[in-house]
């Protein structure tokens, strides 16, 4: 029998490896001429963020449609908590990844408490138990529940929008987050508010989590691991400080774009 300290290291592992998400050699595209994946392989490591960058067209909200099946590979694996997604059954998989998207998507004719509770009420959740969720969500949020939880989606700010978006995502605890441009469509100051909001959300909740961004410094920051994607492979990998020191060509574009311009010279037109 194995000793305790080793014992827990066997559990930890598991837990780490069921919880996370893994790419092995997968390849996609709409036809046979065109690939959005190019032999992709990549592993989340759970309670990890990984953020992906790349320009438009590389692929990244692909990966995350992939996790979930709302799209199936051509070719190689996805697993998702140690399971290829092949074998999920897909409403069980997608209620297992909560997803947030740019545009938010609430139901206009739901108030903020019904639009977080739509996935407990899916899984026929006691109502009392489901109110309470509610409540915890919006207190975690920054969201004072006897305020917001009766208004409307239309009522709401972009920020506040934003942040319903990701208590519905979490409504049922899921172990895995997908983030596709969650902050893009929002103003510098509300932007940078939830980026901290997400930072002291994760550091509570320890979800594994692939966040799509096309802000470099955004990926950065928020990113316990970077991933820079090209024409639907993946170029780069690591935590965000060592990708300072990567000589990729493309890579060095897009830390230097993040770079902010020095200021104007005096008197120039």
């Amino acid at each position: 029998m194995p000793g305790p300290m080793l014992r827990n290291f066997l559990q930890i592992s598991i837990v780490h490896v069921m919880n996370g998400v893994e790419f092995r050699h997968v390849s996609f595209g709409h036809n046979r001429r065109t690939r959005i994946l190019d032999d992709f392989t990549l592993s989340v490591a759970a309670g990890d963020v990984l953020t992906l960058v790349g320009a438009s067209g590389a692929g990244k909200t692909t990966v995350l449609k992939l996790v979930n099946r709302l799209l199936l590979p051509d070719a190689g694996e996805i697993l998702v908590a140690g399971r290829d997604t092949r074998e999920w059954d897909p409403i069980r998989l997608r209620r297992s990844v909560g997803y947030v998207i740019q545009e938010v998507g609430l139901f206009p004719q739901l108030t903020v408490a019904g639009n977080i509770a739509v996935v407990p009420r899916l899984e026929r959740w006691p109502e009392e138990r489901t109110a309470a969720r509610v409540q915890e969500l919006l207190e975690l949020i920054g969201l004072t529940p006897a305020e917001y939880a009766v208004r409307w989606p239309d009522e709401l700010s972009g920020g506040q929008r934003q942040r319903v978006g990701v208590a519905r995502a979490l409504a049922i605890d899921p172990p895995i987050l997908l983030m596709d441009e969650p902050f893009g469509a929002l103003d510098p100051v509300t932007r940078r508010q939830l980026q901290l909001e997400f930072r002291r959300i994760q550091t509570a909740l320890r979800k594994t989590v692939i966040l799509v961004t096309h802000d470099m410094a955004e990926a950065m920051a928020l990113g316990d691991r970077v991933g820079v994607m090209e024409a639907g492979r993946l170029i780069w990998c690591g935590p965000p400080q060592a990708i300072l020191d990567c000589e990729d060509p493309f890579v060095r574009r897009l830390v230097e774009a993040s770079t902010p311009l020095p200021p104007a010279e005096a008197g120039r037109a």
